[in-house]
């Protein structure tokens, strides 16, 4: 048997044993040991499959495992069609900020509207006390922390989740690593096929790429200038919707001899502006609406300024729900729109949407 579920709750399982817990369950190896591992350590478990985008075929396969992972842990599995608060909250908004030049974050939205919003409500419809997921992080019921595993850590994806549910989130995998997860889902007569199941996309409702989609809802190509950091045009591209910042291919530059980059997105006159990699450096960042978990309103920390980028030191000055954060190093390709998130060390302090960025 693998290890049991995180320490930092070793102390608070012996006075919630018993206590019910719904299960977000996705059909996938996760949250089906997640499932597994809670009704061994004596909880009452229930299982909620949420229908949320409307990709063809996927709730069909995805179904079907859920039901095959909840009749073998023999727990009851609720089916919740949320496609419509999904359009509304996740989807329109992803393609809202594309439209708006800016690279989005849908998995956050998600997680906030979604998995941690209408399941806790879910959960309270049931009478279920906790609330479990299969997500690779931490919590101690007042803050979030990176998983023990940081080739799976999810905490960047969960910084804008209401606090105040916190203390209701029980994450059984969030000490343990993902190998041993599906070593062990493969030891288990009945749920083999768990272990080899290939690794879900990292945006769940997009089938190939990202322009393929909004192709379906927005005019993407559109042929546009390429300016220079003077206002020269200098080339041309297919459509503004095609890059975020950092990109370096799908547009042409006259005479360049140096890889070029994007460093601005200007939707409205539908132009981009290229530069060479120093000049994508970024030194000051500004943040918007702000989901913080402590009370500091000044403070030097660490910041992720993108999912699968090592945190940079920084200091923080937090006013009308903006933070300006000046970076204690130097980083390219920051994007508007996309999450900056505050550590300190492994704990998670908070974070915001990244509205603008500069030298």
């Amino acid at each position: 048997m693998i290890q049991n579920i995180s320490n930092l709750y070793k102390n608070f399982l012996v006075a919630t044993m018993s206590k019910k817990v719904l299960v977000g369950m996705s059909g996938g190896v996760d949250s089906t040991i997640s499932a597994l591992l809670l009704k061994e350590e004596g909880y009452e478990v229930e299982g909620l499959y949420m229908k949320l985008h409307t990709k063809p075929g996927y709730h069909e396969i995805h179904l079907a495992r859920a039901q095959k992972a909840a009749d073998f842990v023999g727990m009851k599995l609720h089916v919740l069609d949320l496609q419509k608060v999904f359009n509304e909250k996740v989807f329109q908004p992803f393609i809202d900020t594309y439209e708006e030049g800016k690279t989005p974050n849908p998995c956050a939205l998600c997680n906030k509207s979604l998995k941690f919003g209408e399941m806790i409500k879910f959960a309270d419809k049931i009478g279920a006390d906790y609330l479990a997921t299969g997500h690779y992080i931490d919590t101690d019921g007042k803050y979030f922390y990176e998983a023990l595993d940081d080739t799976k850590d999810q905490s960047y994806f969960l910084f804008y989740v209401d606090k105040k549910v916190l203390k209701r989130l029980i994450f059984p995998l969030g000490q343990r690593k993902k190998k041993d997860i599906k070593k062990f889902a493969a030891s288990i007569e009945g749920l083999e096929s768990f272990a080899s199941q290939s690794e879900s996309s990292e945006i769940c409702f997009v089938e190939t790429t990202y322009t393929d989609l909004l192709k379906d809802y927005v005019a993407v190509d559109n042929t546009g200038e390429v300016l220079d950091t003077q206002g020269n045009v200098v080339g041309e591209h297919k459509g503004y919707m095609h890059y975020t910042i950092g990109k370096r291919k799908g547009f042409t530059v006259k005479g360049a001899h140096d890889p070029h980059y994007v460093i601005n997105i200007d939707a409205k006159n539908n132009q981009i502006t290229v530069g060479k990699k120093e000049e994508l450096s970024c030194k000051s960042v500004v943040l918007e609406n702000l989901n913080m978990f402590n009370s500091e309103t000044e403070f030097d920390t660490s910041v992720k300024l993108r999912y699968r980028t090592h945190a940079v030191g920084c200091s923080v000055l937090i006013k009308n729900n903006q933070a300006y954060v000046t970076l204690h190093e130097d980083v390219f390709g920051v994007a508007a729109g996309q999450a900056a998130v505050f550590y300190d060390d492994n704990k998670l302090i908070g974070g915001g949407w990244i509205a603008s960025a500069s030298k």
